[in-house]
């Protein structure tokens, strides 16, 4: 084939993939895959992505209620449980994150945005009462915050029969709770409030590596 025929093949087929919205789409769909399976697959056979860091633990049954808590009134959109690897950063909040920390995490909160302060090492910084007074008037602590209140949680009482439906869900992605934790959740969490277990999964936070 001559440079000229060449010529002619390659314009065509370059101009029948532009011109052609759907022929676009699924090619641009398969580089994405392609590039996705080659980026992400490796981490499911890595040791530090996939098994726990010493000192990490399941959360008990009123971490992984406030936990919830945590979830369901956003606090994930301000802050996020991720220190970069920045010298300025690890120097101000501690080391960074790593992904053996958060195996037992579904989903994970991990983020690369923060409005917020980060909450990655807050575990044992603050006292429960800090926090309480924090949750439900943050300004009686931090002036400057623009954090709203969250006075309700401290009304809102868990559900005990709540608990062991989600223990057992999380078993079944490989969180190693035992027979004798699901039993015992319940009786666990009674009478607790929101509250109580908020304070308690922000006090567990970032602490397997201090």
């Amino acid at each position: 084939m001559s440079d000229k025929n060449q010529n002619a093949s390659v314009g065509f087929t370059h101009e029948k993939v532009e011109t052609n919205n759907f022929l676009m789409i699924v090619l641009i769909l398969l580089v994405i895959a392609i590039g996705g399976l080659v980026e992400i697959v490796p981490l499911f056979f890595q040791k530090s992505t996939t098994e726990a860091v010493t000192g990490v633990q399941p959360y008990s049954s009123l971490q992984l209620m406030g936990r919830d808590v945590y979830i369901r009134e956003g606090c994930y959109n301000c802050h996020s449980q991720m220190i970069r690897p920045f010298r300025a950063e690890t120097l101000r909040y501690g080391p960074y994150s790593v992904a053996g920390e958060y195996v037992y995490d579904h989903p994970f909160q991990w983020g690369s945005k923060r409005t917020g302060p980060d909450l990655h090492r807050v575990g044992g910084k603050y006292s429960d009462e800090w926090h309480r007074i924090h949750l439900n008037n943050p300004r009686d602590v931090v002036p400057e915050s623009n954090m709203p209140a969250y006075p309700w949680l401290e009304k809102n009482t868990l559900d005990p029969a709540d608990v062991a439906p989600r223990m057992n869900a999380l078993r079944t992605v490989g969180v190693p709770y035992t027979d004798e934790q699901i039993a015992a959740s319940a009786a666990d969490v009674k009478g607790k409030t929101e509250m109580d277990a908020l304070v308690a999964y922000l006090q567990v936070m970032g602490r397997a590596l201090k």
